[in-house]
């Protein structure tokens, strides 16, 4: 997409913009929806793959709530929850950049798939939460019992990887998120990883308590993850989403520039943020998926 073509229709009219570029993401969810629906007695479980910062959590919880409004009851679980306890080694690891964030070895993969056993035959669980910012596991944080005929969604970035999920495939329908779509400007063209990390710089700093800086320290680590870890089981996805939102370049533009303009590692990135129309947060809509990144959202993570 040309980043001309958006910055001319913010210009234009920022709020409809905005709105139609939120849309064009939702359409592609909720025909997907009415698949869910057609399926659910044979395919009560829906599973979400996508490489980090690809708007996985807010796809799962916006696919909730449109089946919860079709009257099919649906939960969903995070597979971030997940995680084991740091060890005092990762610790030390993870303090110098140098532990596998990505790795399928730091779920609890025996506690995940027998829990999913249980939902699927209706049994109680207590679902674990995983706190970033301490990096340790709250046991029996939630209390989940799937009831006949509802349905149960899980996100994560391991979620179509049959090391990790083993319950039998005849169970679930599975969808691949990420930004799919390219931005350009003259003869530059911006690649989707790009926009990933600059929603994981935000998120991060928002959410997660690191800096920037720290996030893009990660960098590398996270993309020789995904490549080793979530791009060879991509094609075993049902269906595919492309989370980019059109004007997303513009909402990120105050929080991001002051440290773009700071660091050469991400000069392709500051010269089509400089380019971007800003837009502000007071027009972006809080079920949007940049709130997943920015905070403000109406779904609760």
């Amino acid at each position: 997409m040309d980043l001309e073509l958006i910055n001319y229709n913010l210009r234009g009219g920022a709020e409809a913009f905005v709105r139609e570029s939120d849309r064009a993401y939702y359409s592609q969810i909720e025909k997907l929806a009415e698949d869910m629906i057609r399926g659910s007695a044979e395919r009560p479980v829906i599973l979400i793959c996508g490489p980090s910062g690809s708007g996985k959590t807010t796809t799962a919880l916006a696919l909730e709530r449109l089946l919860d409004g079709s009257g099919h009851e649906t939960h969903t679980i995070s597979m971030d929850n997940y995680f084991k306890s740091m060890t005092p080694e990762e610790r030390e690891l993870y303090q110098r950049g140098e532990l596998d964030l990505e790795a399928p070895a730091r779920l609890d993969i025996e506690l995940l798939n027998g829990q999913l056993a249980d939902i699927a035959a209706g049994k109680p669980v207590y679902i674990p939460k995983y706190d970033f910012k301490r990096n340790e596991s709250v046991a029996g944080a939630r209390l989940l019992v799937r009831k006949p005929g509802e349905l149960v969604i899980l996100e994560g970035i391991h979620a179509l990887n049959p090391e990790v999920i083993t319950v039998p495939e005849r169970l679930f329908a599975s969808i691949y998120v990420s930004v799919r779509t390219r931005v350009s400007m003259d003869n530059f063209v911006l690649h989707p990883e790009r926009i990933r990390l600059m929603r994981r710089m935000i998120r991060d700093s928002v959410y997660r308590g690191r800096s920037f800086a720290e996030t893009l320290d990660m960098y590398e680590s996270v993309q020789k993850g995904e490549s080793r870890y979530i791009m060879p089981y991509k094609r075993r996805a049902h269906y595919e989403i492309d989370s980019f939102i059109a004007y997303e370049l513009g909402a990120y533009r105050k929080r991001l520039l002051g440290f773009l303009r700071e660091n050469a590692r991400l000069e392709d990135v500051r010269e089509l943020m400089e380019a971007a129309e800003a837009v502000d947060d007071g027009i972006i809509p809080p079920d949007s998926l940049i709130r997943e990144f920015i905070g403000g959202s109406s779904y609760r993570y």
